[in-house]
């Protein structure tokens, strides 16, 4: 199975890229495609997950063909 995975702001720089595909074989939930993506990188405080274009929650269970997007902490002032 496979998912096209996209880092937005600070995270492409933080991971060295913006986006990618991940192959895998078993369920996997929107923690595990972070772990597995960034090679055990620690996830963000407040990180901000959608999953085909929709907010989504870290425990979340991807499937194959999903686009799967993580986004900085949103700041304001």
């Amino acid at each position: 199975m496979s998912i096209k995975v996209r880092y937005f702001a600070s995270l492409g720089e933080r991971v060295g890229r913006s986006e990618g595909d991940l192959e895998f074989t078993q369920a996997m939930t929107v923690r595990d495609v972070w772990q597995l993506d960034t090679l055990g990188k620690p996830i963000p405080d407040n990180l901000l997950v959608a999953v085909n274009m929709e907010y989504s929650e870290l425990d979340f269970q991807v499937q194959d063909g999903d686009e799967v997007a993580f986004f900085p902490p949103v700041t304001g002032g």
